[in-house]
């Protein structure tokens, strides 16, 4: 593993349950923000220390992800209201998980530079923004308008409004390097969503391009609706700026198996690399599931695994912005601090809450974005 070191002033602040990672760049600088419950800590101070770094940096939120708060008759929304303030973001709720302090909050805001919200059916699905070498556009809580509709009906109108949304920006999804997919009852339906999938992108000629990373994970949402989606898509002003796939040192393509993301992708901008790990769970090149049955087993491999994909692009654990950590049962959760400590990882941006995973026999799902300034 590669030594914990930067040769680049990325600014990280650490507080009890808070992390804040800056990246200065051209007179503005980006926040990415990860909150978690400490002991005694309910959703509302979890929401408050975010909130409270936000305000910090005087910055403009791009998007909001909460994870493992239910949304009992609005009172969540409520809780991030009274710590926000209006809710002029796109924002992804995830209801799926909580119990043994299983949830938190991820911010991603910017300071010295205009954030825009982008439109769809009258709410704010989306956030744009620029810097000198592109323009960035990060789409959040994209849901289908009809959850009367079939599954697999919803599914291609999420598709088609994720796209109807670019389209606002001018951009399309050979713009995408990364999306996020958080389907109910994913285990019912994945074979149908893949199959969805695997058409859009057909259609979209997405195969013949950058297939992006991506999360397809079990996780319900306020709406009631089959899936809640979300991406990041980059139009690059300049050539030095290129998205391209990185594969697994340690695991085969998913598109071997009829899964369409790409196990990694890079964006590489002329001062900074960024690096978008696919959540990633104890698979066998062969696309077989690994240590079934064995949680410790699992984590081992899954953290390899993507250890192993930093340490390719020549980043390390020191470099992960945010991530989340998804396990099946709430109380196997240990499992994954036991190996942090074991290995002696830094204390990391990392939400930990409780999904079901896209397989039956597996345990636990990781994602990481990591940032680089070379």
């Amino acid at each position: 593993m590669m030594p914990c070191s930067h040769a680049a002033p990325i600014e990280r602040s650490t507080a009890p349950g808070l992390h804040t990672i800056t990246l200065p760049r051209e007179g503005r600088a980006e926040h990415f923000i990860t909150a978690v419950p400490v002991e005694g800590e309910d959703a509302s101070a979890v929401f408050e220390k975010a909130a409270g770094a936000v305000r910090d940096r005087s910055a403009r939120i791009i998007s909001v992800d909460v994870f493992g708060v239910p949304d009992r008759r609005g009172a969540g929304p409520r809780a991030l209201r009274e710590a926000f303030g209006d809710l002029d973001w796109p924002l992804t709720w995830v209801e799926e998980g909580g119990g043994e302090g299983l949830c938190g909050i991820q911010v991603w805001a910017l300071s010295g530079a205009a954030v825009e919200p982008v439109f769809l059916n009258e709410r704010i699905v989306g956030s744009l923004f620029e810097d000198a070498s592109a323009r960035y556009c990060r789409l959040g809580g994209v849901v289908s308008t009809d959850v009367s509709r079939t599954r697999a009906e919803q599914a291609r109108e999420t598709f088609a409004n994720l796209e109807r949304a670019l389209r606002q920006v001018g951009m399309d999804f050979s713009r995408v390097p990364r999306t996020w997919f958080y389907n109910d009852d994913i285990l019912a339906w994945y074979a149908d969503f893949n199959n969805v999938r695997n058409d859009f992108f057909a259609k979209r000629g997405v195969y013949e391009g950058l297939v992006p990373a991506s999360t397809g994970i079990g996780g319900r949402n306020p709406f009631g609706a089959a899936l809640v989606a979300g991406l990041l898509a980059v139009d690059p002003k300049e050539k030095s700026v290129r998205s391209f796939a990185v594969p697994s040192p340690l695991q085969g393509a998913a598109l071997e198996y009829g899964s369409s993301f790409s196990r990694a992708v890079e964006l590489a901008a002329p001062d900074l690399r960024r690096l978008f790990v696919s959540g990633t769970a104890s698979i066998e090149p062969s696309g077989e599931s690994a240590h079934v049955g064995d949680m410790a087993g699992q984590v081992d491999l899954t953290m390899r695994v993507v250890g192993a994909i930093l340490d390719a692009r020549r980043m390390s654990w020191a470099d992960v912005t945010r991530g989340v950590a998804y396990v099946r049962n709430p109380g196997d959760a240990p499992a994954y601090f036991r190996y942090c400590s074991a290995q002696g990882l830094p204390s990391m941006p990392v939400v930990v809450t409780s999904s079901v995973v896209c397989r039956d026999d597996l345990l636990f799902e990781i994602e990481v974005d990591a940032v680089r300034m070379d």
